[in-house]
């Protein structure tokens, strides 16, 4: 029967091309991702054998071979997991299911990935590296429980096409056979394997195996040898995570984090322990140096494999950990949940919960313990996921100080890439000073150019910047610190001026009522400002409101925001507003003042980076009154 010929998708063939052309430096780590898979697919297996003993099939033992065939040029990874039927193939090797691919194709376009070959195993890409190395892929497969007629073969030359057709396999599971390049035909050599499984592979659960032959004493013939062949286990396959960690090499630990995360580089820490107790369970959990790509993705894996008494239950169980420590990587083995257990019953577990709050706990108070024993490694995690860690003041009430203490911000006394922590604001205080200042921006050089900061520049108060999208909401849900309450100095009504507010009032009343009049439909109010010394207005929201960058972000996600109508504030002290208060005591009707007022409103967008309500009417009042100082000049 001729085989049919399949096109690959578009984005496939990219990833080929990466394979095939960027990543030649890390050839070697396409055993790793095969192996990786044949690991995943014996899981299934044994997993789904609990409750249906005919996927067993005679129950042998679980294991991973690799066939070298000098004479085919072939190597051959082999597993008897749970197998494919005809649509699983075609969509486990001919598409790629995953929400962040555009992304990932801009990284291959900009051959970014190549310094970053951590990429391919967080995108599940892993099967496509096998192009590396060889110039002809064969899959052949069969579904656990299907009959030996039902198996599948797949075939490609990564030429942008692929076959599929019915086959015959005796055994379940699936064996990828990959034709060499002439090149790479030393992943046909025993030591070059043996080191690759070792380096890469060897905590993988079940048994590497290989078929070795030695030379031994012939014992009938002392002066000649025969050949003996036998399997030999590459991996050490010991769960790490259940050894004593004086047992631990820090090469092993790292090792295993790359495998479990599929990442290149060390982690930044290793938290490794037991919990004894009424609820017993051990737990070996990894903080990342860097970011996984798609850790943003709605479809990002949460969560530590899950282990009940030596069999993974699940490979990312999210019921152990909250979602702002999402980029914590590792394993967690109880003997206290049933074999069967789901991610429904996971849910209202309690074994599950006293786990959980012992996890959150340990991964907190090891973040602590980082940021004051090595602040500089906790600048360089907190770089990377600080933004993510930050989500658990709105989300865990309970450790909500606790997580305060772990943040980090940059602020007007701090050194241009620099960052200091809440305690240490409250520390340098003045004092008699009773509130946080801060202020949200998209980064630090705008924000202290702005007029806002004007009056703390003025009086030496140290304002805190915050440059994340999500700092507004965090720290009004955060709402004090240590007993000191945070101000916004974009919003509500500060009084830091020199404390004649309610004088500038009385003095300015009728201009302000003009100017509320004039702008009735851009505004909600016209007050006098106690934070601007040199500029002569700005624009603040309401106490309670969301400041201008988070309304922009809500509503780039296609969120609609209620019209807020904002609040200006006037610097009594500026020389244009005493002109217009004087032109006002002259002539109330004054069409002059009309236009101050349209323009200095203009001006207030302008600052906090908007465009004017109309750039080309802006540009001819500001020329017209510009000509008239002329003349008057």
């Amino acid at each position: 029967m001729t085989a049919n010929k399949h096109a690959f998708k578009a984005e496939v063939n990219k990833i080929l091309d990466l394979m095939i052309h960027s990543l030649y430096s890390h050839k070697e780590i396409f055993l790793r991702e095969l192996i990786s898979n044949a690991s995943d697919a014996i899981d299934k297996a044994r997993y789904e054998s609990l409750t249906n003993s005919a996927l067993a099939e005679g129950g042998e033992a679980w294991k991973i071979q690799l066939v070298p065939d000098k004479a085919a040029g072939t190597l051959t990874i082999r597993d008897n997991g749970i197998g494919m039927t005809r649509d699983e193939a075609v969509e486990a090797l001919g598409t790629i299911a995953h929400s962040g691919t555009k992304e990932f194709m801009k990284l291959l376009e900009a051959r970014e990935v190549k310094d970053n070959p951590e990429l391919i195993g967080q995108f599940g890409v892993g099967f496509y590296s096998a192009f590396m190395v060889a110039d002809k892929v064969s899959v052949l497969t069969r579904k656990a429980g299907a009959a030996e007629d039902q198996a599948v073969l797949w075939e490609s030359d990564a030429d942008g096409t692929y076959s599929i057709d019915e086959a015959t396999k005796p055994a379940k599971g699936t064996d990828v056979v990959l034709h060499l390049k002439e090149d790479d035909k030393n992943y046909l050599e025993e030591w070059e394997l043996r080191k690759i499984v070792k380096q890469y592979s060897d905590f993988i659960e079940y048994p590497v195996v290989m078929n070795v032959t030695r030379d031994k004493p012939d014992p009938d013939d002392k002066d000649k040898t025969i050949s003996e062949t036998k399997e030999e286990t590459f991996n050490s396959q010991k769960a790490i995570w259940l050894k004593d960690k004086s047992e631990i090499t820090p090469e092993e630990y790292n090792e295993f984090y790359k495998h479990i995360s599929h990442d290149f580089t060390d982690p930044a820490k290793v938290i490794h322990y037991r919990a004894e107790g009424t609820t017993e369970f051990s737990a070996l959990l990894y903080l990342p140096k860097t970011r996984p790509f798609d850790i943003f993705y709605q479809d990002y894996k949460i969560g530590p494999a899950l282990y009940v008494r030596r069999v993974q239950i699940m490979d990312h169980c999210e019921a152990m950990l909250p979602t702002y420590l999402r980029f914590v990587k590792g394993v967690v083995e109880s003997s206290d949940l049933p074999l069967n257990v789901s991610r429904e019953i996971l849910q209202d577990n309690r074994t599950v919960a006293v786990i959980k709050k012992n996890l959150t706990k340990k991964v907190l108070d090891t973040l602590g313990e980082m940021k004051k024993e090595e602040p500089e490694a906790y600048n360089t995690f907190y770089a990377e996921f600080g933004r993510i860690l930050k989500e658990g003041i709105h989300h865990d009430w309970e450790r909500r100080e606790a997580i305060a203490d772990l943040l980090l911000f940059e602020s007007t006394k701090t050194e241009g890439g620099k960052r200091t922590t809440l305690a240490e604001y409250v520390e340098r205080m003045q004092p008699d000073q009773k509130e946080i200042y801060y202020m949200t921006g998209s980064d630090r050089a705008s924000a202290e150019a702005s007029p806002y900061l004007e009056v703390f520049k003025e009086k030496g108060l140290e304002v805190l910047i915050m440059t994340d999208d999500i700092d507004d909401i965090i720290i009004s849900g955060l709402g004090s610190y240590k007993e000191k309450e945070f101000q916004s100095a974009i919003k509500g009504d500060l009084d830091l001026g020199d404390g004649k507010k309610d004088e500038k009032k009385k003095e300015f009343g009728d201009l302000l009522e003009l100017m509320k009049e004039e702008l009735k439909e851009q505004v909600s109010d016209v007050r006098i400002s106690g934070r601007l010394k040199d500029s002569a207005v700005c624009l603040v929201a309401g106490e309670h409101d969301l400041d201008p960058k988070m309304v922009k972000m809500f509503q780039a996600m296609g969120q609609e925001m209620p019209k807020g109508q904002r609040i200006l504030e006037v610097n009594p002290d500026h020389a244009l507003i005493a002109r217009m208060k004087e032109l006002f005591a002259a002539e109330k009707e004054n069409a002059q003042l009309k236009e101050y007022v349209g323009l200095l409103y203009d001006q207030a967008l302008l600052l906090e980076g908007e465009a004017p309500r109309n750039p080309v009417s802006f540009a001819k009042v500001l020329s017209k009154l510009m000509a008239d100082g002329v003349k008057l000049g």
